[in-house]
């Protein structure tokens, strides 16, 4: 019987389970949004809701719990002045946890995967998406440069040998 059993142990061992809890914890605030499998995405979404209401809270106390869960002081910065402005007119369910379909199963154990995100987060990552992409074609309209150049002088020095012989 499971009576009074509440959470998981996802296969771990008591630290491990905690540090795999607030390393998922910290990167969900950081990033917004993270890919990892059911089990663990079940398993974090009470602690996530819970850092979302010390954020909304936003006094002294709930700062230091903040920072005695959470990796980095960076994610608490986050969480306090960012995340919890989001959710401030809401009372309850942060997160949007969607299944990958059929594609989404990990090709190493077959373990089905999720994203775990938190609502209202598309603005944020549409924006990371264009940052990604304007990076990407300026380092490819660099490295084209750099290939045509090298054509140049490749062709340079065929001209210059043909000339010498």
């Amino acid at each position: 019987m499971r009576h009074r059993n509440a959470g998981f142990k996802l296969g771990r061992n008591t630290s491990h389970r905690r540090a795999l809890l607030r390393n998922l914890v910290t990167s969900v605030i950081v990033e917004d949004r993270v890919v990892t499998t059911v089990a663990k995405a079940k398993a974090v979404r009470p602690h996530i809701e819970k850092m979302i209401t010390l954020g909304k809270k936003g006094d002294l106390h709930a700062r230091r719990q903040a920072l005695s869960f959470l990796q980095t002081d960076a994610a608490v910065e986050r969480l306090f002045d960012e995340v919890a402005k989001r959710y401030r007119d809401r009372n309850g369910g942060y997160l949007r946890i969607t299944r990958k379909g059929y594609k989404g199963v990990r090709q190493g154990d077959g373990a089905e995967l999720v994203i775990i995100e938190l609502l209202g987060a598309e603005k944020q990552l549409e924006v990371k998406a264009q940052k990604r992409a304007d990076l990407k074609a300026k380092k490819r309209a660099e490295l084209e440069k750099q290939l045509d150049e090298q054509k140049k002088d490749a062709e340079a020095e065929n001209e210059g040998g043909d000339k010498a012989a």
